[in-house]
């Protein structure tokens, strides 16, 4: 396109006011401020003159009407709530890339009442004067761990870099090389550790590690003995790790505290529900590790958070270090998590009450009931437009958590007859609300496991509608 084309499509654009005083633009407004809306006017008009320039766009894109749609689309892409809700139809239960633990309404609730009031969140109300956060949290955690003191702080990585900093700053850390770990989003443990100040030690090989390895890596510079948690992943066949009893011992012989990222941070004894067995939190306090570290977003089933529980000597360090104040947590987290810790002291419990707790431990029997639900429902809603099934499949707990651990159970297969079931997906994912499922074999499927109480009934629609728009 030439300049003088150019020059005359541009003398179409309107001006930003004669924009404000049309009421097909001025109807998208809504809510927004005159000034937020008219820099949105301007981004628009700006847009089109970039596309004209390109000869990308003609007279036509100069009208009151296309530029209303382009409006309404840039309010759309800037300024509309992003974070959103969606419907986790994918099996893995603690799903990092969706938010994680899911909470309960109770748990919400008492996050809701801490957002819209003041609260003694630093104020001990029986000594009239400044008090602790982190007091809301010990008596349960004492309850719950039986360790002696208790810190939470913003997630877990975050304890585990406060209370290498705080303990061994300058000095060595051994760890066994089979444990120097890295998990979602880069974590890395010799990485954490290079941060904090600490210095690695490493011991033993990638697949066996030995007491005799500990023993003679101790020295004058020696401050910390870590186990690391191997959360998300395992390693078979020939292999040899120090059990925490002996490195426990080895440390107390030496005068050396022990430390173990428990990473997921179970309650629960697992097995007494057919899964495979998870560290608790508990067996490493009562095994006499001095600091344990572990997630509250994970298989405790609580907000983002990272817990230290240990010795009382060893958290007041952590607590007064100056770090301890960038990494600590907000009123609302700190709501949740005490709400939710709450939880396990109750007669109904954490598998009735907890939203990720109740979802991996679901029965099988439960989850066929709700899988014959969504069929029924789904015919009733999309008639002949797809096939159906019910056939077997396996869900994950997720989040790093029981890495080997499956949960059996059944899944929706829908078989779109006029779609690909990639475009299925796809439209599902761009729905209100999104729907996250999995595809295999030219069928979406739905895994019942992980879908919240208030979410069955809506699947059925939200397939239909998803179908419809061919």
């Amino acid at each position: 396109m030439d300049l003088s084309s150019v020059n005359a499509l541009m003398r179409h654009i309107p001006s930003v006011d004669r924009l404000l005083g049309d009421e097909a633009v001025s109807s998208i407004r809504g809510e927004f401020s005159e000034e937020c809306f008219k820099r949105i006017i301007r981004a628009a008009l700006e847009e089109l003159r970039d596309e004209i320039r390109q000869g990308r766009a003609g007279q036509e894109d100069c009208s009151f009407t296309a530029l209303a749609a382009r409006v309404s689309r840039l309010l759309e892409r800037r300024l509309k709530p992003k974070l959103r809700t969606v419907i986790n139809a994918t099996g893995v239960v603690v799903h990092t890339n969706l938010g994680r633990s899911p909470l309960s309404r109770k748990v919400a609730e008492r996050i809701a009442r801490a957002a819209m009031n003041y609260s003694n969140l630093e104020y001990d109300l029986d000594k009239g004067h400044r008090g602790e956060r982190n007091s809301h949290l010990q008596a349960l955690m004492e309850e719950l761990t039986g360790a002696q003191a208790a810190l939470a702080v913003n997630n877990n990585a975050a304890a585990v870099l406060l209370a290498l900093s705080s303990l061994a700053r300058g000095r060595e850390v051994i760890v066994s090389r089979g444990e120097l770990i890295e998990i979602g989003g880069s974590f890395r443990i010799p990485e954490v550790m290079e941060q904090s100040g600490a210095i690695l030690r490493e011991v033993g090989t990638t697949n066996r590690t030995h007491p005799r390895d500990y023993v003679a890596a101790i020295d004058e510079s020696t401050a910390l003995i870590l186990k690391v948690h191997p959360s998300n992943y395992r390693i078979k066949g020939f292999t040899r790790e120090v059990e925490l009893d002996e490195l426990v011992a080895i440390g107390r012989e030496r005068g050396i505290p022990t430390m173990m990222d428990l990473g997921s941070g179970c309650l629960v004894d697992l097995t007494r529900y057919g899964l495979d067995g998870e560290t608790t939190v508990q067996e490493v306090v009562a095994k006499g590790v001095d600091v344990v570290t572990f997630s509250g977003d994970k298989l405790l089933g609580g907000p983002q958070a990272g817990i230290v529980a240990g010795r009382a000597d060893l958290v007041e360090k952590m607590r007064t270090h100056p770090l301890a104040r960038a990494l600590r947590m907000d009123k609302l987290t700190l709501a949740g998590l005490e709400a939710t810790l709450e939880e396990y002291t109750k007669t109904l419990g954490p598998v009735e009450a907890i939203p990720t707790i109740g979802m991996i431990t679901k029965s099988g029997r439960d989850l066929e009931r709700e899988a014959q639900t969504l069929v029924q429902g789904i015919e009733s809603a999309v008639r002949d437009l797809a096939d159906l099934g019910i056939e077997p499949g396996v869900g994950r707990v997720g989040g790093g958590a029981l890495p080997m651990g499956e949960l059996p159970g059944p899944r929706v297969a829908v078989r779109p007859g006029r779609v690909s079931a990639a475009r299925l997906e796809e439209r599902l994912r761009k729905g209100d609300p999104p729907m996250i499922v999995l595809v295999k074999d030219d069928a979406v499927l739905i895994d019942p496991r992980t879908l919240l109480r208030d979410q069955l009934g809506r699947v059925p629609t939200l397939i239909a509608v998803a179908l419809g728009d061919n």
